[in-house]
């Protein structure tokens, strides 16, 4: 008897072309679902059939309430090598095995640069008005020549954001928790290490948030840190929605109190109809787009094939928690 996998968040329907199924073919029956499961009772109902489940990055949390409710799940494959919705104990105690897949840095640092030029350019109120009958120019951009570029988070992401920052002109500086002199000498010339948070936010023009969600980063940026920031100035995340608080930038945005701010996180994934945040004046905002390109998935669901296979070998590979 053939097993069932079910492919979470195939918004695209591409999960099962992209990437070479065939080498599971034979012992399992793959079935993607195109619709996010809105309540653990539909996530449950959905799967509730399946031996295995890919889960797309954190969007569909797997608590300990829903192993408990899935008898029939084996094997949970998440793509990336982290996951914060999965406990990763209650699997264990359900005898669930979780792996994880590679994933690349290389897209979001790209659409981080995407959001920043489209910010500071005003291409989506221009492309707007040019295709609807609007005024002939309206925006004037901002520069990023000369202009100072904060960085949240110095990792992998932020670094790789930082040289681009450089190669712009731009005057990089960067601040984390635990930032040290090392760690900035490690990403380049021309980049340098804030003496503060709220050093970073008061001098820079744009600033940008790559750091890791934790205790200590959770609602980092809330009211006072956002009133820190000139008016002038634009917000960038592309990290986890949590590190900066909605509603205080929702109330910067609505104050004029930065210029503008560009994100493709949020609290709620995906976005109900009526989130303010689809409705927010000087807001650029993506699906959470960082990581969906052809590349990276193509590397998540290939890799979710070798996971599989390995798993029915009895040798799991990646095996996360």
């Amino acid at each position: 008897m053939r097993l069932r996998c079910a492919v979470l968040d195939d918004f695209q329907g591409v999960a099962t072309t992209i990437a070479d199924w065939s080498p599971i073919a034979d012992r399992v029956e793959v079935v993607a679902f195109r619709e996010h499961p809105a309540s653990e009772d539909e996530l449950v109902a959905a799967v509730a059939d399946f031996d295995i489940v890919v889960t797309l990055r954190e969007r569909v949390a797997f608590p300990a309430a829903v192993f408990a409710r899935l008898p029939r799940l084996r094997l949970l494959v998440a793509s990336g090598m982290r996951n914060s919705v999965i406990d990763h104990a209650a699997a264990h105690a359900h005898g669930v095995t979780v792996c994880g897949t590679a994933s690349s840095s290389t897209p979001p640092v790209e659409l981080t640069w995407a959001l920043l030029l489209g910010l500071a350019r005003g291409l989506v109120e221009e492309s707007t008005a040019l295709r609807t009958g609007g005024p002939w120019q309206s925006t004037v951009g901002a520069d990023l020549a000369g202009s100072r570029l904060g960085l949240l988070g110095l990792g992998k992401i932020g670094a790789r954001v930082a040289r681009v920052g450089v190669a712009f002109g731009m005057d990089v500086v960067a601040w984390s928790p635990n930032l040290t002199d090392e760690r900035v000498a490690e990403a380049g010339e021309g980049v340098r290490r804030a003496g503060s948070l709220a050093e970073l936010l008061g001098g820079s023009d744009f600033v940008s948030v790559h750091l890791a969600l934790g205790e200590r980063t959770r609602g980092l940026l809330g009211a006072p840190e956002l009133a820190l920031m000139k008016p002038e100035a634009y917000l960038v995340n592309t990290s986890r929605a949590a590190i900066v608080d909605q509603d205080a930038l929702l109330a910067a945005l609505a104050g004029g109190r930065i210029a503008g701010a560009a994100v493709d996180v949020f609290d709620q994934e995906p976005l109900p109809a009526g989130h303010p945040m689809r409705g927010a004046p000087r807001l650029l905002a993506t699906p959470h787009l960082g990581y969906v390109s052809r590349d990276n998935f193509r590397r998540y669901y290939t890799e979710a094939v070798e996971d599989i296979a390995a798993f029915l070998a009895g040798a799991p590979v990646r095996v996360l928690g």
